[in-house]
C-alpha cells in the first residue's frame, strides 16, 4: 500500500449520518444564498445570511479561519466572473450579467460538508448559461464514476472529457479531495486525468468532487489578495461541487437539501 493510501479515511455509516447532518445544513445555507442573488446585492450580505443560518443550527462555518496567506476571513467564498475559486466577500455588489460562485463549508459534530454552486445575476448571456450548463453536468459525470472498484482517475477523466467535449477548459492546480473531519483530506481528486488510474474507491470514502470551468483557458493566476484565483486570460468560469460518499449501492450526495 503506498504511504498517500493509507491517508486515506475510510468512514463508517455512522459518520456519514453525521457528515449527511452537516451536509444539509450546507446545502440550508446554500439555498438562501441561491434566493438572495439578484442585482445590487453586496457579496458581504450574502457572506452573513449563510453565516447566519450556519450558526442557527449549531454549526460552524469551516472556512472562517481556514490557515493560508492569512487565515480566511469569510464564511463563504464568492467568486464573480473570471474569478474561478477563492473570492473574498466585500462590499462589491452583483451585477446583472454576471456569473457569481459561492462555495460553503460547514462543520458539524466534528465533520465537514462542502460544496458549491454557480448562478447567473438578472440577465446572463448564451455563453455564461452555457457554461453554468456544463459545469453541473460535469459534476454529474464525476458522481456516476464513484462506483466501488472504480478508480480516481475514472472520476477526473470524465469531469475532463465532459468539459472539454463542449470547448471549454479545466485548470491543473485546484482539484477536488477527501473530505470528513478535515476540510481537505486525501485522495486529491483533480479535474483532468485518465481513466483507470489512480486510488481504488472502496465504500466509506468520502469526496468533495468540484468542476472547475473556464472558457478561453486552463491557465490561473492569483491576484494580490493573495486568496482569489482568476482565469489567466480574463475569460468567464463556473464551479459546482458536492460532497459525496462511496458505498456498497453506488455514489450517496452528503449536501443536498433533504427535499432533493
Amino acid at each position: 500500500m503506498m504511504a498517500w493510501e493509507r491517508n486515506v479515511v475510510i468512514k463508517r455509516p455512522d459518520e456519514i449520518t453525521i457528515m449527511r447532518e452537516a451536509g444539509h445544513i450546507n446545502a440550508l445555507a446554500l439555498d438562501t444564498v441561491r434566493k438572495l442573488i439578484r442585482p445590487g446585492v453586496t457579496t458581504a450580505e450574502l457572506d452573513a445570511a449563510a453565516e447566519q443560518v450556519i450558526r442557527d443550527h449549531g454549526a460552524v462555518p469551516t472556512f472562517k479561519g481556514y490557515p493560508g496567506p492569512y487565515p480566511y476571513p469569510a464564511t463563504l467564498t464568492i467568486s464573480i466572473n473570471e474569478e474561478l475559486v477563492h473570492g473574498i466577500p466585500s462590499k462589491r455588489t452583483l451585477k446583472s450579467g454576471d456569473i457569481v460562485s459561492v462555495d460553503c463549508g460547514t462543520t458539524h459534530r466534528g465533520y465537514v460538508a462542502d460544496s458549491a454552486f454557480s448562478a447567473g445575476v438578472g440577465e446572463i448571456s448564451k455563453q455564461a448559461r452555457n457554461l453554468i450548463k456544463v459545469t453541473q453536468q460535469a459534476l454529474c459525470e464525476g458522481i456516476r464514476q464513484m462506483q466501488s472498484g472504480n478508480r480516481v482517475g475514472d472520476i477526473s477523466a470524465a469531469i475532463q472529457k465532459y468539459v472539454e467535449k463542449h470547448g471549454y477548459h479545466v485548470p491543473r492546480e485546484y482539484s477536488g479531495h477527501g473530505v470528513g473531519r478535515q476540510m481537505h483530506e486525501a485522495p486529491q481528486v483533480p479535474n483532468y486525468g485518465k481513466p483507470g488510474r489512480g486510488l481504488v474507491l472502496r465504500p466509506g470514502m468520502t469526496l468533495a468532487i468540484e468542476p472547475m470551468t473556464l472558457v478561453g483557458t486552463y491557465r490561473t493566476r492569483v491576484l494580490p489578495d493573495q486568496w482569489t484565483v482568476v482565469s489567466a486570460d480574463g475569460s468567464l468560469t463556473a464551479h459546482q461541487e458536492h460532497s459525496i460518499a462511496v458505498t456498497e449501492n453506488g455514489p450517496k450526495i452528503l449536501t443536498l437539501l433533504k427535499e432533493e
